[in-house]
């Protein structure tokens, strides 16, 4: 069996706001299901998956970002490979419209996995992955919001994450091809008016992803500061081989670990070796969609 499942974020979304993002995890599942029907391989199908939604302004990844305290993007990314164990990550890199890729790069291209700030525009000059302005990743919407966010002097408290209201709008997902390789990857902007140089769990290997193909794979979404805390993603793997691939029962563990332990709030997306699909979170909504060659038609909900 082939799979796979894609996440793009796990908050209150509002009602208006819905439609916007099931039409993105759809389309974003679709463009992966593409290749993998096909043969192609789940680090080709994963990095697709999200290098569209990174590109969907629905998303906060790539262009649509949040804007930090200083007025700048800053983007997280970190992808691995299962059967390598291979794993390449940025975090706060600026200019580069595809973090995703970015990542990539870094996995395939160096025996790096973490390159941060004016590195990793560097890796990305010298390893000719395209660069952009600062302007080509800002939307109307997320100026206005940081705009209004300096006039209210608004900062992110733990009670305005515990209240589930913060937009996090982090994109993953997860796959298993034909070989049995399974790929996950996740992508974010970070949060609403972040301090510069904040990083969550999205580049975090462990904590924001994790793939190991004599389990399973798990990219998250949601308060990273906690995600980090319990190590989220590598907890659901652990979860997985504990319940012997009963994939919803540990993505509903890991987020009871979550809640009981950091007090986080967020979401995860899981699948297991075989292509066993689970998926978890505490929010009020979460956008996800998902397919196996089992299945005739995506699932998508939000």
């Amino acid at each position: 069996m082939i799979s796979l499942v894609v996440h793009g974020g796990a908050w209150n979304i509002p009602d208006e706001l819905v439609d916007a993002h099931r039409h993105g995890v759809l389309q974003a599942v679709k463009v992966g299901w593409g290749i993998l029907s096909k043969g192609g391989s789940a680090v080709d199908a994963v990095e697709a998956a999200i290098k569209y939604m990174e590109d969907d302004e629905t998303f906060d990844a790539g262009r649509g970002s949040f804007i930090n305290a200083a007025g700048e993007v800053e983007l997280d990314a970190s992808i691995m490979n299962g059967k390598t164990f291979r794993a390449g990550a940025v975090a706060a890199v600026q200019n580069v419209r595809n973090p995703i890729s970015l990542a990539r790069s870094v996995m395939e291209e160096s025996e790096l996995v973490l390159l941060v700030g004016i590195g990793a525009t560097r890796f990305a000059r010298e390893h000719g992955i395209p660069t952009c302005r600062q302007d080509d990743l800002i939307t109307n919407r997320e100026l206005e919001r940081w705009r209004e966010a300096q006039r209210n002097g608004h900062q992110l408290t733990k009670e305005a994450f515990r209240r589930k209201k913060v937009p996090v709008g982090t994109v993953g997902a997860v796959a298993l091809d034909r070989g049995g390789t399974v790929a996950s990857g996740t992508s974010t902007g970070g949060t609403p008016n972040k301090y510069p140089g904040r990083v969550g769990d999205a580049p975090l290997i462990g904590a924001g992803t994790y793939a190991d193909n004599a389990i399973g794979g798990v990219s998250t979404t949601g308060w990273g500061e906690s995600m980090i805390k319990v190590v989220l993603a590598k907890t659901v793997i652990d979860f997985i081989q504990k319940f012997d691939g009963d994939v919803e029962k540990a993505a509903n563990e890991g987020i009871k670990v979550l809640a009981r332990k950091a007090e986080g709030y967020g979401g995860v997306i899981a699948l297991t070796r075989g292509g066993e699909i689970g998926v978890s979170f505490n929010t009020p909504r979460m956008a996800r969609a998902y397919i196996s060659s089992e299945m005739k038609v995506p699932f998508v909900a939000v």
